[in-house]
């Protein structure tokens, strides 16, 4: 068996609604969006932004519609009204055919862009 880590969820340009280094940490997710491409509480992501070059890992949680929030060390990194893609991948030797969704300016859904499976 061979395992690939591939990716399961995306939410391309969230846009940071607050950066708190005062938390212990992580990041703050509507829970609905969470839901939506399955990503889990404490789940592992990567946070990649969009019109600057700084990029993390951190775990997930499930906050308030329309929030995405930076804590703790992770704040550092980001501004209020940054664009960022926010990922997560799963280690499969099965197909996976990810959720992606664009967000907009208040971190509502626009668009599903999850693709079609490739495999039949």
């Amino acid at each position: 068996m061979r395992l690939l880590q591939l990716l399961k969820s995306k939410l391309h340009h969230a846009r940071v609604t607050y950066a708190n280094p005062d938390y212990v940490g992580s990041i703050e997710i509507d829970g609905d969006l969470m839901k939506y491409v399955g990503i889990q509480d404490g789940e592992m992501v990567q946070i990649w932004a969009v019109d600057h070059t700084s990029r993390l890992n951190t775990y997930a949680f499930a906050g308030p519609k329309g929030v995405v929030g930076l804590n703790g060390g992770a704040a550092r990194f980001f501004n209020a009204g940054d664009r960022l893609i926010i990922c997560a991948f799963t280690w499969t030797d099965e197909e996976v055919v990810p959720k992606i969704v664009l967000l907009g300016e208040n971190n509502e859904i626009v668009r599903d862009m999850t693709p079609y499976s490739t495999v039949g």
